[in-house]
């Protein structure tokens, strides 16, 4: 019997037979309800009626960038510049807790590693990345809104053998004051260049596609919601590929 994981969560059920799991992850100072609108809005779509959503909440911790207040918070953040060492060793525990929702799905629901997307925003991106680059399940899809890859300094050793196959979708505001746009093209650069995660082709599902949005600062908005549901449609269809 499997056992149960250790965070929280809310789960959105699917409106038709579920066959495909959304797990979506938070970022700092958010909870999973923080994103519940955005699965009951998904889930009425026709295309999208077979998927369970999953929200996980995080630990709370202080978090030194908000002056060291307590926090809902994957890790803890020491400069909001990202220049400064990283907590990798919360950063590690969060990705074994969300690795365990990843296996709980498949062994109490069912669900096959491919029929799973995980996804974030901001820290909850960067998550879904270290998560779902370095576990050992072949996703459906990562998304990434607003978040950045962490631990680049050894993130090659870390990576699983799956993570230059996963299709990757990367959302990021041209405005955003906090995960500054040239961060995220590092990132982007780190995992074509040293993992060989291969770029987007246009009109093709597959690889790493990088998305900007003129103008949007550290939130999401219509257009890259739009974009993020084209994205899951594609890799979890109704009808299992």
């Amino acid at each position: 019997m499997a056992v149960a994981p250790a965070l929280k969560y809310l789960t959105v059920p699917a409106a038709t037979k579920h066959t495909a799991t959304v797990i979506f992850v938070h970022g700092l100072g958010d909870t999973g309800d923080g994103w519940r609108p955005v699965a009951d809005m998904f889930k009425v779509d026709p295309q999208l009626a077979h998927v369970k959503w999953v929200l996980p909440h995080s630990p709370v911790r202080p978090v030194t960038a908000n002056m060291g207040i307590v926090m809902p918070s994957w890790f803890n953040i020491y400069s909001f510049g990202f220049n400064t060492e990283e907590d990798e060793e919360a950063m590690r525990k969060s990705a074994g807790m969300i690795n365990d929702l990843i296996k709980y799905e498949i062994e109490t629901n069912g669900i096959d590693a491919s029929r799973i997307v995980l996804g974030g925003f901001s820290q909850g991106g960067t998550m879904s990345l270290l998560t779902g680059l370095t576990g050992g399940h072949k996703l459906a899809g990562i998304a990434n809104l607003s978040g950045w890859l962490p631990l680049r300094g050894k993130f090659k050793e870390l990576a699983s053998q799956n993570a230059n196959t996963i299709p990757i979708f990367w959302g990021q505001g041209t405005a955003d004051p906090l995960v500054k746009a040239q961060i995220t093209k590092d990132s982007t650069e780190y995992l074509i260049g040293q993992l060989g995660v291969p770029r987007a082709k246009p009109g093709e599902f597959g690889g790493l596609s990088y998305n900007t949005y003129d103008g949007m600062g550290h939130v999401t908005v219509e257009k890259e919601l739009n974009d993020l549901k084209t994205f899951i449609i594609k890799a979890i269809p109704a009808e299992a590929k």
